[in-house]
């Protein structure tokens, strides 16, 4: 049995990784509350202003902490599961909004402050305290843009979120090499990669994930 997360960019791909290693594998796929979430189209197509006034990007943080918080004890417990995106990856997202002035160092306190408490609370589980495997999914800042385009959520289509876009993409590197340290970590290359319309590429991934899980399993 095995937890696996996905994680990378906006659009990348992570949902479609995420099932197909679930139909693999066997396993439950936890998906990101998108299309139930009702602050993301707001953090999206709001005035700057409105951003300021609402604080959209502290309740979204907030929103998908709980969400993902919820999801991975269930995950855990259950004990054999895939998530699209998972709690870990949260803090990255708040920081670069905090980075960008939409979340005030008060509100990044608070945040981080509730993170803490809920990974300390992750660290005591019973059952499993950890993932197994990181699946990172990562390309060219152009092929994200692609990508995010072919979804066609009119939300995220706006030419004023490029740059939003291109500073999250900076820095997901340094993220996942000086900050993520729950468990070994998979890189697929998604500028070479399309599991849904490629089967070679569907039974190459497949393949390097189990041959991933096997080796983290090995070095304990």
């Amino acid at each position: 049995m095995a937890v696996i997360v996905v994680g990378g960019m906006i659009g990348i791909g992570k949902t479609s990784v995420a099932e197909l290693i679930g139909k693999e594998l066997g396993s439950e796929v936890f998906y990101e509350s998108v299309e139930d979430n009702p602050i993301l189209p707001l953090f999206y197509t709001s005035s700057p202003e409105e951003i300021q006034a609402k604080r959209y990007p502290f309740l979204l943080q907030l929103y998908f902490l709980q969400t993902r918080f919820a999801a991975i004890k269930q995950a855990y417990k259950d004990g054999d599961n895939v998530l699209d995106r998972s709690i870990y990856e949260d803090w990255y997202f708040a920081k670069v909004n905090h980075d960008l002035g939409r979340i005030s160092a008060l509100e990044m306190q608070v945040y981080e402050g509730l993170l803490a408490e809920m990974m300390r609370e992750i660290d005591g589980l019973p059952y499993r305290k950890a993932p197994d495997l990181m699946v990172y999914l990562k390309a060219d800042f152009e092929t994200v843009l692609h990508r995010i385009g072919l979804r066609g959520r009119d939300f995220e289509q706006d030419e004023g979120l490029v740059e939003y876009y291109r500073t999250l993409w900076a820095g997901y590197d340094d993220w996942v090499n000086l900050h993520y340290s729950a468990s070994e970590v998979l890189v697929i290359d998604m500028n070479c990669t399309d599991v849904v319309n490629n089967p070679a590429d569907a039974v190459r991934v497949v393949q390097e994930v189990k041959d991933a899980l096997a080796e983290a399993r090995s070095s304990l």
